[in-house]
């Protein structure tokens, strides 16, 4: 999908904080309103998946003017029961695809 000037997509990484039981996990991720909070209104959800293991794989589509919002949004909603890590990211699925029909 082609994307908007100005527009760009977040792929952010939830670690799981290993250290804590799942219940303890789950009670922080509700008190924290972590499903309110992120995306926050007008940032568009791409995929949220579970990655066994690991974590939450998280990606956003986002105007750029709004990078400093979700940062916050991540920071006080996501912190504490895991570990962050967010990554600038493309779809590069249409040239795969494209590069797999030229083989």
């Amino acid at each position: 999908m082609a994307q908007d000037d100005g527009e760009m997509m977040l792929t952010v990484l939830l670690r799981h904080d290993q250290s804590k039981p799942l219940a303890e996990l789950i009670r922080l991720q509700r008190e924290q309103g972590l499903f309110k909070k992120l995306p926050p209104e007008g940032v568009t959800l791409v995929s949220w998946h579970v990655l066994m293991g690991l974590g939450h794989a998280v990606t956003l589509r986002l105007p750029a003017s709004r990078l400093r919002e979700v940062n916050l949004a991540i920071e006080g909603a996501a912190w504490g029961p895991f570990r962050t890590e967010i990554y600038a990211t493309y779809d590069l699925k249409d040239t795969v695809t494209r590069l797999r029909a030229e083989s």
